[in-house]
């Protein structure tokens, strides 16, 4: 869920009411604050605490997290997809196979966001395998094993 940008958190309370179709009174009384308060909040004359904006989420009915972020009280996370829960728990894995699943997944993340490699996470230094044969080299090594009734060479790492 993308946040929309606003220029303060009173802006942001103020369009959430909006959408809402609450009052500014309405909203100050369910929120327990008063509404020349919330008024200021709303002009940018106060900034509230995270106890006034967790009234104030309540009072909306939006999440506190949300208005916290806003606020500049926390940052913006995205949400944990459970995939590296799932991971970390999963008993019939190797240490070393978790690790890699985890390297792989947070690396599509990163290319999906648009975010460059990250070279001060360490990767599984296991995880590398061969790269796979392939061109005209290996058909003609495989009809030369299946005529022979041989296993094809195993490919030099150079």
């Amino acid at each position: 869920m993308e946040l929309p940008k606003v220029s303060s958190i009173g802006e942001y309370i103020r369009q959430q009411r909006q959408q809402a179709k609450i009052s500014l009174r309405q909203l100050a009384a369910q929120a327990g604050v008063s509404n020349p308060y919330l008024s200021q909040v709303e002009r940018g004359l106060r900034k509230p605490s995270a106890e006034i904006l967790n009234q104030i989420a309540k009072g909306l009915r939006i999440s506190a997290e949300a208005l916290y972020v806003q606020a500049g009280l926390i940052e913006h996370r995205a949400p944990d997809s459970g995939v590296l829960a799932a991971l970390r728990a999963d008993t019939e894995l190797t240490e070393r196979q978790r690790q890699v699943l985890i390297d792989i997944y947070e690396s599509f993340r990163r290319e999906n966001r648009g975010e460059a490699p990250d070279r001060s996470t360490p990767t599984s230094q296991n995880a590398r395998t061969r790269p796979e044969p392939h061109g005209p080299e290996v058909l003609q090594e495989e009809s030369d094993s299946s005529r022979s009734g041989q296993s094809p060479p195993e490919p030099k790492e150079g």
